[in-house]
């Protein structure tokens, strides 16, 4: 049942000239990750012809440095220029899903256009080879909205400063942090010296994601470039807080919040060149994958009834019901559920997911609720939610 449901919420969100839109009041426009993930859930559904529009059309604004912008106004209603520098498109990325979309469309019998391989692996060499590294190695993301998690109390050192939680402060700021960044010739953003963060959130993603590609590429620049960037997040594990910690100027500040995106490096553990072969035993052995899990599902810490928490229950700056200041995000759970089944923990991984199946059904499809209640956050229904539909099977 629940498929048939996943389809519809998705068919009623297609728009030409090819790709589902979040939700059509809210969210009318394309955005980067969240079509990715639709891509995702149209294959699991058996549309792989929408699986495979979905994904060319997000990779169709791609620049000649590879850069992939995070929105594409498809509509042509407005022009944008004045606050992106582009007409029709942003000039930010990001976290890009796009390679673990690939892989999953490949490992599902779906034949690909090459040049649709190509740009998923040019927009990753791009995120590797362009980008600033941070001085631990990490890759540094240009503004909070690159992310995808945009009001996380991550970023709040540099959004904030010292004030409470005021969402006027938060887009006001964020405003002022895109005439910061530095960018090549054509428009493609390098690095911001006002947002100098090495997110260990967003690496793990881009790590992972070309891992993934390179499973069924064999593409071994790929490869080594994941590996780089898995040793490097490695050295970001804080015992103490059982959380990675950011790189970067917040490294002693809100870079420390524990929040549940800090542990998507669970997803890169088997990659680090430390383990013999990235075997899950080699993981098990280093513990660290232990103590992810066990804050995972942890009731006194990210594991609520309908989903984790997207904020540790004790941070201060925790909001349960609070756009990216506590909700459970379905996105993430999917993900999170993918770093527990590669280091072993599958019945962690399958209690994740009937957690986050109930909160998706109960919260009407919603971008994000509570994760103590269930009670709906943001738009109803959204389109990425349909990925708990993806969900039951094991993908060790």
């Amino acid at each position: 049942m629940i498929s048939e449901q996943a389809y519809e919420v998705l068919a009623a969100q297609w728009r030409e000239p090819g790709f589902t839109c979040p939700n059509s009041k809210t969210y009318p426009w394309l955005w980067l990750w969240d079509s990715s993930f639709h891509a995702i859930v149209w294959a699991h559904l058996g549309d792989a012809e929408r699986a495979v529009t979905e994904l060319t059309t997000a990779l169709s604004a791609q620049d000649a440095d590879g850069f992939v912008p995070h929105v594409l106004y498809l509509d042509g209603s407005q022009d944008h220029e004045a606050f992106w520098g582009r007409p029709d498109t942003s000039s930010i990325t990001q976290p890009p899903i796009y390679g673990l979309a690939i892989a999953e469309l490949v490992r599902l019998g779906i034949s690909l256009p090459a040049d649709l391989v190509d740009r998923a692996t040019a927009g990753l060499n791009f995120l590797f080879e362009s980008r600033r590294r941070s001085p631990a190695g990490l890759i540094e993301i240009v503004h909070p909205w690159e992310s995808g998690c945009d009001h996380s109390p991550r970023w709040d050192d540099l959004v904030l400063g010292q004030s409470e939680f005021d969402e006027e402060v938060w887009f006001r700021r964020k405003g002022e942090l895109l005439q910061g960044i530095e960018r090549k010739a054509g428009g493609a953003p390098i690095w911001n010296d006002q947002f100098a963060v090495g997110s260990v959130a967003f690496s793990a993603i881009t790590a992972f994601c070309a891992h993934e590609l390179a499973g069924v590429t064999g593409d071994q620049s790929l490869r080594d470039h994941a590996a780089d960037v898995s040793d490097a997040l490695a050295l970001r594990w804080e015992p103490g807080l059982r959380t990675w910690v950011d790189d970067g100027p917040t490294a002693n500040g809100s870079g420390r919040v524990r929040t549940v995106e800090a542990l998507l490096p669970l997803l890169t553990l088997p990659i680090q060149r430390g383990n013999s072969g990235g075997g899950v035993a080699d993981v098990a052995a280093g513990g660290v994958a232990d103590l992810a899990a066990r804050e995972l599902m942890d009731e006194q810490a990210f594991a609520g009834p309908y989903g984790a928490r997207q904020v540790h229950i004790d941070e201060p700056t925790y909001l349960p019901t609070t756009y990216w200041r506590g909700p459970s995000w379905p996105q993430l759970n999917y993900l999170l559920w993918l770093g527990l089944q590669r280091v072993g923990k599958f019945a962690e991984a399958a209690l994740l997911a009937e957690c986050s199946r109930t909160g998706a059904l109960r919260s009407g499809w919603a971008e994000y609720w509570d994760a103590d209640t269930a009670t709906a956050g943001g738009a109803v229904p959204q389109s990425w939610t349909t990925l708990a539909a993806c969900m039951d099977a094991p993908k060790a």
